[in-house]
């Protein structure tokens, strides 16, 4: 029993390499005794640790500790000269929201996450592994327990939830117990069981601790993690390949047909979805899915797809080629729009109407920026009056809106006079209130709204053949124009 100890149960379950150094000077290794074989499981003797070697290998491995330390030290001052990092520039979380606020990037922080991750993540690679070899059929027997337990799982969900509870109690409880009531050491006449579940426990409890810095295991997780990192690239790679170019619309023929089978495969399946056998679907899908990963249905699969697939593949993408180019029919011409800009003139001391800019706004007496009191908003001359983004100029010139009084009505504007003929100004109604300076006496005005004099009623705007008589201040027509959506080519989206 004085061989069990309390060692961490080491996270990888493949073999580990063994390095020998000096092989002239080292001893043989002694061959381990029918015990010690048993426990191997159970305990961790890494690089580091072993007594034969403990000198030499500590030392190399603590020079190479201050080496890194150093290293860390100066790319972290290359980093901040090179890069600086400003914490307004990242944003951060929020602690009002209950949620903790995050450092930011150092290298030493960067470099010792990275260690304590590399040195924890080994049981996602041991998980890995066991579910490659289930389903490439490694062994024939795991993979069809697999398969009558999906199988059950198929034919009645409500023994899913059951499934995690299941595996709870033989994957992790029931080896725990064997490891802490192990079998005897010398024979039995009655080997009912492995494992003496009589008595107290006679073995350490199995613990999952982070193997050491610079160990094997630490450089076999740092190998996968390489390998996994390279493995997601490739696949996001593929992804982007096949998926990008056919939705992004940068052929709109082919993503456009994608679109309409998408959408009739929608339409179907809201419609049948209710009634599909669902049970039996992923059934055969599991199956199918399992049965493809065995050596011998895959050497089936790639002898069929040299004879028969490859030759008809380049023949069958023709004819869906030609199809996309005879069913589906995309807008030749671009689209068009007419905007508009309103010419505004101010008039001046001397009477006169003097050009103020082009604005999107009438600026009419009644909208929001006279009301506030701010000035016009826009530029003083055409050529700088530019499209909309993502669309381009469809005419060479721009043209005077001649219905003036259409526009009018369009926005409700009150408070005008518009001009029929000639240039098509709409000016605003003269208001003797401007002319007014000083306090205004409410009984005056009050009397003067009592006289048996009737009040003509001041309609909301008036026509006008000339440009005799009182205006207001401002003055203001429309110009259109017509744009059209800006085309992108396809190697300008690539």
């Amino acid at each position: 029993m004085d061989d069990y100890n309390t060692e961490s149960f080491v996270n990888r379950d493949d073999p580990i390499p063994t390095i020998i150094l000096n092989t002239s000077s080292q001893p043989p290794t002694p061959t381990p005794s029918p015990s010690h074989k048993r426990n191997e499981s159970h305990e961790y003797h890494s690089d580091t640790e072993a007594p034969s070697r403990s000198g030499g290998l500590r030392g190399r491995f603590s020079a190479l500790k201050g080496k890194a330390r150093i290293q860390d030290h100066l790319v972290e001052k290359l980093l901040a000269q090179v890069v600086p990092l400003d914490d307004a520039e990242i944003p951060q979380d929020d602690p009002s929201l209950g949620r903790t606020t995050k450092p930011n990037f150092t290298l030493p922080t960067m470099s010792n996450n990275f260690r304590r991750f590399n040195a924890r993540i080994g049981v996602v690679f041991v998980f890995q592994a066991r579910v490659i070899r289930l389903l490439a059929w490694r062994h024939p027997t795991h993979t069809l327990s697999f398969l009558a337990v999906y199988t059950f799982v198929c034919l009645d969900p409500s023994l899913l939830p059951l499934l995690p509870l299941v595996v709870l109690l033989v994957s992790v409880l029931v080896p725990n117990f064997i490891a802490r009531h192990p079998a005897a050491e010398f024979s039995l006449s009655e080997e009912a069981v492995g494992y003496s579940p009589d008595g107290p426990p006679i073995a350490p409890a199995i613990t999952v601790k982070p193997v050491k810095e610079l160990s094997r295991d630490f450089f076999h997780n740092m190998r996968d993690l390489q390998n996994c990192m390279e493995d997601f690239s490739q696949m996001h790679d593929a992804i982007v390949k096949f998926v990008v170019p056919r939705t992004n619309f940068s052929n709109e023929a082919e993503s456009s047909a994608l679109f309409v089978i998408l959408f009739a495969v929608c339409m179907f399946m809201s419609i049948a979805a209710n009634v599909m056998p669902w049970r039996l679907v992923f059934l055969v899908a599991g199956w199918a899915a399992t049965c493809i990963g065995h050596p011998a249905i895959q050497r089936q699969l790639e002898t069929a797809h040299k004879k028969h697939v490859q030759p008809k593949e380049e023949k069958a993408m023709t004819w869906i080629e030609k199809w996309i180019e005879r069913d589906v029919i995309l807008d030749s011409a671009p689209e068009t729009r007419e905007v508009e800009i309103f010419e505004l003139q101010r008039l001046s001391g001397a009477g006169e109407w003097e050009p103020w800019l082009f604005s999107a706004s009438p600026y009419d007496p009644l909208s929001p920026a006279r009301i506030a009191s701010e000035r016009p908003v826009g530029t003083r001359f055409f050529e700088d009056v530019q499209p909309p983004q993502g669309w381009e100029w469809s005419e060479k010139k721009w043209a005077l809106d001649l219905w003036s009084r259409e526009w009018v009505e369009e926005r409700i504007i009150t408070g005008v006079e518009i001009e029929t003929e000639g240039e098509r100004w709409v000016y605003d109604i003269y208001d003797e209130q401007t002319e007014k300076i000083g306090v205004v006496d409410a009984s005056a005005s009050n009397k003067a709204d009592n006289t048996d004099t009737p009040k003509r009623p001041r309609p909301s705007w008036e026509e006008g053949e000339d440009g005799d008589g009182r205006r207001g201040e401002w003055r203001r027509r429309r110009w259109v124009r017509l744009v059209k959506r800006k085309f992108i080519s396809r190697d300008a989206v690539s």
